[in-house]
């Protein structure tokens, strides 16, 4: 059997973040599944260990490369951080964590050459407040929902309907902006079965198409529950032939939308594998 195609960052549902300094982590990250690995140097790293986590990173990304998340930008930490990862090879973006402005990613990105992405992570009300132009920056591929700190931020509760109005400005900013749907913040620790489920399904119906993760053992259900089940496949490729690929069997104004949303539908299972669902 060969390989799955790479998941493109833009698609990529599950985001697992890993402290570099944790070799069976390490490991048990890159052997998840998940579709993009982040070497954490921010709260995944100690401030003692970050010059030596920095060093693992630097070594490892040529041979296993991935995404970094960095240290929020008004701290010294961000500038050693950069500097160390200038020129690394394998370094495929950056997740630039407490993002408070658009200014923070266009000094992040330009620090880099301007040769990778950046995430920004949204985890407090000054960043939440700052979205219209966070999500315009140059250098923003997508945003993420740092949902622990945001909390601890802002007192509000870990309920659905508590962050809902947070989940759904980080995507209606993100459409507005013509970038990709936003990334959201890990299920807790203790989630498994069902409730990890409900999280994951949570987080689809808020218009979010990726997941953070902290722990290797989730991954598997964020990927299966931010795809298209066979349910969804065979519904989709159903309406495209009865309405036609051109859409000749358009009936009524609201046909068209639910043609093109179908199309992309398959386009996604293709590139997620599940198009044989």
């Amino acid at each position: 059997m060969t390989a799955h195609p790479p998941i493109p960052a833009d698609l990529a549902r599950s985001w697992i973040l890993v402290p570099p300094m944790h070799r069976p982590q390490l490991e048990a990250a890159h052997a998840s599944g998940a579709d993009v690995v982040v070497y954490d140097l921010e709260d995944g790293t100690e401030a003692d260990n970050k010059k030596t986590a920095r060093a693992i990173v630097a070594e490892r990304l040529p041979q296993q490369p991935g995404w970094v998340r960095v240290n929020p930008a008004d701290t010294p930490f961000w500038v050693e951080d950069l500097a160390r990862l200038r020129n690394c090879d394998g370094l495929a973006g950056v997740v630039l964590a407490e993002t408070v402005s658009a200014a923070e990613i266009d000094r992040t990105a330009a620090a880099l050459d301007h040769r990778v992405p950046v995430i920004p992570l949204i985890e407090s009300a000054a960043g939440l407040e700052a979205i219209a132009q966070i999500v315009r920056a140059r250098a923003t591929l997508r945003v993420a929902f740092g949902v622990n700190d945001f909390r601890r931020d802002t007192g509000i509760g870990g309920g659905a309907l508590a962050l809902a109005y947070v989940r759904s400005q980080l995507v209606l900013a993100s459409h507005a902006a013509g970038i990709a749907a936003p990334i959201d913040g890990p299920a807790p620790a203790e989630a498994a079965g069902d409730d990890l489920a409900a999280a994951v399904t949570l987080t689809g119906e808020m218009g979010m198409t990726g997941k953070l993760a902290v722990h290797a053992e989730q991954v598997a259900a964020i990927n299966t529950h931010l795809s298209p089940d066979a349910h969804d496949v065979a519904a989709a490729k159903e309406l495209i032939a009865r309405l036609g690929e051109g859409g000749h069997n358009i009936t009524d104004g609201s046909d068209l939308p639910r043609l093109a949303r179908a199309k992309t539908l398959l386009e996604h299972a293709h590139r997620f594998g599940v198009d044989g669902a």
